[in-house]
This record gives C-alpha cells, sequence and structure tokens, in this order.
C-alpha cells in the first residue's frame, strides 16, 4: 500500500474496500454506485482508432479548455469542416496564412493561438506515427505503470496538452486513466495524503502509486476508480452523479 509524506508524517491510503463501502453508503447502494461507473475502450477498440481522432479530440478539449463546453460541443461539426475532418496530411500543409484565414472564421470559436495547436499537435502525431505506425499504437505500448509519464509526455511534446487537458483527451478516447478533477484531488488533500500542487513530481507519484494499489486490490480500471474517489468526496451523495 502506498505511503505518502505530509507534513513530515507519512500517511498509508485507506484500504479500497473502506473507501468503496463509504461510496456505496453515500450513493445509497453498491447498485446504485455500479450504474454511475464507466468502462475503458478495449486495446482493440483504441488501436483502431484513426490518428485524425486523436488529433480532433486534443482540440475538442484545448478549445474546452477554460471556455464554455456547451458552445464547443455545438460548433464542433463546424471544426469538423473546416479543418478537413483533421486529417492529418491536410493539416501539415496548411500555410501560417491559411491557419490565419481560418481562425477567423465565425462557424468556429476565433482564437488564433488554440487554433495553430490543431497544426502543431498534428506534427507530434505525425511524428509519432513514423516511428510507431499510428498514434494508437504508441499509446497502447505506453508502459502502463508511467501513466503519468504518458501525461507528461502530451505536456512536453504537444501544445497546450497539460494540466487536465491531455489526460481529459485520453479518457474521452477510451484509454484507461485516472483524472485529478477537483474532487480526486480535495480527496488526497484532505486524507494527507498530498500536500501542496497536486501536479508536482512528488504528489503525482503518490496518486499514481495509490490509485495502482488500489486497482490490485479492486480489478478494477483506472476510470471506475476515479470515478470512485470522486464519489467519495464533497457533494456526491445520493442522487447526484459526478
Amino acid at each position: 500500500m502506498s505511503l505518502a509524506r505530509s507534513k513530515d508524517i507519512d500517511v498509508k491510503a485507506e484500504a479500497f474496500a473502506s473507501l468503496y463501502d463509504r461510496v456505496c453508503k453515500r450513493k445509497g447502494s453498491e447498485a446504485m454506485v455500479r450504474d454511475l461507473l464507466s468502462q475503458p475502450a478495449s486495446r482493440k477498440q483504441i488501436l483502431d482508432t484513426p490518428d485524425d481522432r486523436f488529433l480532433a479530440e486534443f482540440t475538442k478539449k484545448v478549445f474546452q479548455s477554460g471556455f464554455v463546453w456547451r458552445v464547443v460541443r455545438q460548433k464542433w461539426p463546424n471544426f469538423e469542416q473546416v479543418f478537413f475532418g483533421f486529417d492529418i496530411n491536410k493539416i501539415l500543409l496548411m500555410p501560417d496564412e491559411m491557419l490565419e484565414q481560418k481562425a477567423t472564421n465565425p462557424a468556429i470559436i476565433r482564437n488564433f493561438n488554440k487554433v495553430k495547436t490543431i497544426r502543431e499537435n498534428a506534427w507530434m502525431i505525425d511524428d509519432i506515427r513514423r516511428s510507431h505506425g499510428s498514434f494508437a499504437n504508441f499509446v497502447t505500448q505506453w508502459p502502463q505503470d508511467d501513466l503519468i509519464g504518458l501525461w507528461d509526455y502530451l505536456k512536453k511534446k504537444g501544445a497546450r496538452l497539460g494540466g487536465n487537458t491531455g489526460p481529459y483527451a485520453l479518457r474521452t478516447l477510451g484509454v484507461d486513466t485516472f483524472l485529478l478533477s477537483r474532487d480526486v484531488e480535495a480527496y488526497f488533500v484532505e486524507h494527507g495524503l498530498i500536500s501542496g500542487s497536486a501536479r508536482s513530481k512528488r504528489s503525482l507519484n503518490t496518486i499514481q502509486n495509490t490509485f495502482f494499489d488500489w486497482q490490485k486490490e479492486s480489478g478494477l480500471s483506472l476510470q471506475e476508480l476515479s470515478q470512485i474517489v470522486s464519489f467519495s468526496c464533497g457533494d456526491n451523495y445520493v442522487g447526484m452523479v459526478q
């Protein structure tokens, strides 16, 4: 079981059974909890995901960051049309002038700095597909015991994919990952497992190792465990969905 240092005191993470029991009581029953949980995609499903869908989801999450998600969803069909269905080869051929022109199109959200990330992230995906065949191959071959390393890769090699943007995109694409939502961060702070920034190297390692420990105990996916943790604190009581 993971040990985390907070205020110079070693703190042991609670057993999954205790965490799960509390969540079931908060939600009303185990059946109600099970109904709220969602599953990640299978390895085959991820491998079948074309590169353009990775670029599309990265782009969607970049635009949703700090903006009203509903507006992005409403305009998304226009994004798909304006940017050639996020075809990597076509995006890579776009000169600066075309990017600037498209960034003024009222059919999409007019933010040139974010529009530029489309081509930048296409470059990242193109580099990876040259070495791995596809971005999906790259993701599925990433070491399963270093999920935060994948997050860090997206942050460093991609454009605006740091923070929760990259992880949320991976989750949407079916990749099994926990998320540092507000409630998940609150859980680790309230239980004394981390202190300071949840994004520090120490905190991220503690959080990841704790999730891996719970996974060994429960046999559940990281996605399910992340949702369970989010249900365990805050205002997540009977009848409320996170």
